[in-house]
């Protein structure tokens, strides 16, 4: 019994402390956009759920989607709320929007978590993360 003991105290303070610890990935810098821009941004939610988008799945408005008029289906943009600083990624799965003067329109949960809601229409920045992969 003392020598399975004397392992334990071996492997905790003498062995354990050497050994290197596992490889974790870290962020040391911020991900760049591919491309950013300044744009008014809309949002559309709760009254489309269930009608399909563009690129034919459901809408759902608790979703981290977006519509956008040419940007592939699948892309991922960073949308930055100008005046409150807050921000969300978001994947375009539809088409829009069709209202003049506005670049992109997102899910009300977006709106509701980059302070969209009681403006209705915002300066965004929006910064395109990543671009689907072709099969």
């Amino acid at each position: 019994m003392s020598w399975a003991a004397l392992r334990w105290v071996l492997l905790m303070f003498v062995v354990a402390p050497g050994m290197e610890a596992p490889l974790v990935a870290h962020l040391n810098q911020p991900v760049k956009p591919i491309k950013a821009w300044v744009g008014n941004s809309s949002w559309y939610g709760p009254g489309f759920n269930g009608r399909k988008t563009a690129n034919g799945e459901r809408f759902d408005s608790e979703a981290l989607t977006a519509a956008h008029p040419n940007l592939p289906f699948g892309s991922m943009v960073r949308v930055v709320n100008t005046r409150t600083g807050k921000f969300e990624v978001v994947r375009i799965n539809d088409r829009g929007p069709y209202q003049e003067g506005r670049e992109i329109d997102v899910s009300y949960r977006v709106a509701r978590k980059i302070g969209l809601i009681h403006s209705g229409v915002s300066q965004v920045r929006l910064e395109l993360m990543a671009l689907p992969e072709k099969h």
